[in-house]
């Protein structure tokens, strides 16, 4: 399949993008930001804070460009990592540009990436370095995002936040690193590079230098790496309603969750406690009857907006001429 009928079967260009960097004043980066993504009709989700941008938008070619070209212009911005993948439709219902202490929440108000941070290292020579048996393979996701695939030999921290992962290293570091005079080496990876970013640059303030991450992420290694030289299994978890993107980016097998967000296997659908829209095994015993009625109700509406042909979540109404 050529290019073109690539696109035209894969219409929507969707853009995970990040970076570090200083805003003196984010909030007057806001409005023209969002105001541009809106005119171009682009949707998704940018965060910015006084430590940069962060987000994954959506929509068509010239939509995708004219964004990323406004914010490749501001400050510090010219060298703006992004990720390229393409949808068959729209993976975001509408448009957020959102404000925030930090664009990517750990909970560690010192750890700056821009003043230390780990060596990167390229999708074609990570294969080498997660081999090398005195390396320890770190997987910075959720537990949930771990659990559609990881990388062969990761450990799984087994977090619910990325918020819980100083302390869970802080806890285990001794097991971790043991008390040899030469400490292993440490690899960590999440979806697009950007809690590792964060999680390198606290181990290094936590007196670790050996300290390496996947440049690009998870999202760069299955763009790059081929399927018969990857050491990735599963699928890659992202957090829009693609769900999940195998090797080259093509879209994955998982469904999710409406009332947990968490991905969905085929297997997990087989479970007599997933009915879709509603409740998955996951999710069963921390919901009520009640809350099921309610998501029951919402799939509903949302099955009988789609036979309109309308937009059920995300629907942008008229504007009240008595308002």
């Amino acid at each position: 399949m050529t290019k073109a009928s690539d696109d035209a079967a894969l219409p929507i260009r969707v853009a995970a993008l990040y970076q570090f960097t200083r805003f003196d004043d984010p909030a007057a980066l806001q409005g023209p930001l969002a105001k541009l993504c809106c005119s171009q009709g682009a949707k998704g989700t940018l965060l910015l804070a006084r430590e940069g941008v962060n987000g994954t938008i959506a929509g068509s070619d010239d939509a995708i460009a004219a964004v990323v070209d406004h914010i490749r212009a501001l400050p510090g911005c010219a060298g703006l990592d992004v990720k390229y993948a393409r949808a068959a439709e729209q993976p975001f219902y509408r448009m957020k540009v959102r404000l925030k202490r930090e664009i990517v929440t750990m909970g560690q108000p010192d750890i700056d990436p821009l003043a230390s941070v780990g060596t990167y290292v390229a999708p074609e020579d990570w294969n080498a370095l997660i081999a090398d048996p005195n390396t320890i393979l770190i997987d910075t996701r959720n537990d949930y995002e771990v659990a559609a695939g990881t990388f062969r030999g990761a450990i799984d921290p087994r977090t619910r936040s990325f918020r819980d992962f100083p302390d869970w290293f802080r806890a285990h570091r001794e097991e971790l690193l043991g008390k040899g005079e030469t400490p292993p080496k440490v690899a960590m990876f999440c979806t697009g590079g950007i809690r590792c970013e964060k999680s390198t640059a606290f181990l290094k303030s936590e007196g670790i230098e050996q300290v390496f991450h996947l440049k690009g992420g998870i999202l760069n290694y299955l763009e790059k790496v081929p399927e018969a030289q990857s050491l990735w299994d599963g699928e890659c978890f992202v957090f829009d309603q693609r769900v999940t993107v195998g090797h080259g980016l093509a879209p994955g097998s998982y469904a999710l969750c409406h009332a947990c967000r968490r991905p969905v296997s085929a297997e997990d659908r087989r479970s007599p406690r997933y009915e879709a829209g509603v409740s998955c095994a996951a999710c069963y015993d921390e919901r009520s009857n009640e809350d099921r009625e309610r998501y029951r109700e919402r799939h509903r509406q949302e099955r009988l907006a789609a036979i309109r042909g309308e937009p059920h979540v995300g629907k942008v109404y008229p504007a009240d001429p008595d308002a």
